[in-house]
């Protein structure tokens, strides 16, 4: 009876396992404070998408983690296409009142388009007075 039942868990475990799907996203972010040389942790990052009549909505938002980084925005679905064009809004006064350090720049919005499946991702390098930002990978 024994065997039977953990023969029944073991063909339980393996038949989950099948059906388990990787869940992929298609964007990213990071941010590394170049005036700290490390990343920006607990800043948060708010994702919003274009309409077609040129008006914002916010879609998603999360904090960066302790590397600096979020790494599951725009869930990637079967059939469905996320094309158009996006607005990451970084809210970095808080993180630098943290620190005790002005910052010129309240929040930080870069926009950019997703043209296909491909993963984007979209960094970026920040100081209290500057920050820049590319499509990386």
């Amino acid at each position: 009876m024994k065997a039977k039942n953990i023969l029944f868990v073991f063909m339980l475990a393996v038949a989950s396992l099948s059906f388990a799907q990787d869940v992929t996203y298609l964007l990213s972010s990071h941010i590394l404070d170049i005036t700290q040389g490390q990343p920006a942790p607990n800043v948060k990052i708010s994702l919003s998408e274009q309409d077609n009549s040129g008006n914002w909505k916010t879609i998603d938002e999360k904090f960066t983690d302790e590397n600096g980084r979020i790494s599951d925005f725009l869930k990637q679905e079967n059939g469905s296409k996320k094309n158009g064009i996006y607005k990451l809004t970084y809210f970095v006064e808080p993180y630098f009142k943290k620190m005790n350090q002005s910052s010129f720049y309240p929040f930080i919005e870069v926009v950019f388009e997703i043209k296909n499946d491909n993963h984007y991702h979209v960094p970026i390098t920040l100081s209290p007075f500057g920050y820049s930002t590319y499509r990386g990978n």
